[in-house]
């Protein structure tokens, strides 16, 4: 190609699906991982970053042993690239707004017990208020609804916090989502009926020192070692599970006892061998939304958002908060 014919650098002239590409990239960590998430083959990942680095004029990604990462100008786009996203959703979604929401994509992501209880309700308001509204549902846990999110590869997610996880001070994990806190759900003490504690109507955690205990998801489970260090000791933890039906069963069983959301007791019928009982010193994860900065703006995701902040948490037994401003975390 003759010097007269070399495309010049014109950052102008970067496309859309090239920005989603090193956005995902940085997200993945390789481009295994990314063609995977987007859907691509790693020859057209590979393309769109080269086709990038053209129109850039700099180096986008360097080799890294056998992997590849991010150069610093790859770093900015990627930095940029959701925002771009966002901003053209926004021009989207407003035309479809013109049109009633006859139109447009809403994509949630929510936790496992969310799926049985209040998401099937937010989903059938959108499906009946607005027919032409395409929804998906992902379920997914915390960690990874809010990857998702920051990806931009969900528009809205639900998840939780506890005390003390330190969701807020872990800006590697959290950087440019935006949390709503909108209700909390109490823990709740789930032991085998014959257990001596439930002939106390409320249990106190510093008594259960010396119990087996069946612990549930990753965060559920550092609660649990979080709440009971607060407590005076450290858990003895024999079993965990993801499967709320098999740690019902396994206490029902005598193998020990657990600490589990009201929430996910809400949609379980319990066998007549488990007994419920409350903390007397009260413990609740919070249940927030979970969105990009600029989410509101997006008519399909502020729709959403006011009909779940709309619901009645007393159906689920949570309470509901204090509306607050969203924070940026």
């Amino acid at each position: 190609m003759s010097a007269s014919a070399r495309i010049e650098p014109d950052l102008n002239a970067v496309d859309l699906q090239s920005l989603r590409v090193v956005s995902a990239v940085a997200h993945c960590g390789s481009i295994t991982l990314a063609a995977r998430q987007l859907g691509m083959t790693q020859p057209a990942v590979s393309q769109h970053l080269r086709r990038l680095e053209s129109r850039a004029g700099v180096a986008v990604t360097a080799r890294a042993g056998r992997g590849i990462r991010l150069t610093e100008a790859g770093a900015i786009l990627a930095r940029h690239a959701v925002s771009v996203a966002e901003t053209l959703k926004v021009a989207s979604e407003e035309i479809d707004a013109i049109k009633g929401l006859r139109s447009g994509t809403m994509r949630i992501a929510a936790f496992p017990t969310a799926s049985s209880t209040f998401i099937p309700q937010l989903l059938g308001m959108l499906a009946v208020r607005h027919r032409g509204l395409t929804v998906n549902y992902l379920e997914a846990e915390p960690p990874e609804a809010i990857d998702a999110v920051r990806a931009g590869t969900v528009d809205m997610a639900v998840t939780f916090s506890y005390p003390g996880d330190g969701i807020e001070l872990q800006p590697e994990k959290t950087a440019g989502v935006r949390r709503t806190p909108l209700w909390e759900d109490d823990m709740l003490l789930v032991m085998a009926e014959a257990h001596p504690k439930t002939a106390r109507k409320t249990v106190r955690l510093a008594d259960l020192s010396g119990e087996n205990w069946i612990a549930g998801c990753f965060l559920c489970r550092g609660h649990l070692v979080t709440a009971c260090r607060g407590a005076g000791f450290m858990p003895t933890i024999i079993h965990e599970t993801d499967n709320l039906l098999a740690t019902i069963n396994m206490v029902a069983a005598g193998l020990g006892i657990a600490l589990v959301p009201n929430l996910a007791l809400a949609s379980t019928s319990l066998p007549s061998q488990v007994a419920i009982r409350p903390l007397t010193d009260p413990t609740a994860r919070t249940i927030s939304i979970t969105t990009s900065p600029d989410a509101a703006r997006i008519p399909s995701t502020a729709l959403s958002i006011d009909l779940l902040s709309n619901l009645d948490p007393a159906t689920w037994s949570m309470r509901g908060l204090t509306p607050k401003t969203p924070r940026r975390v």
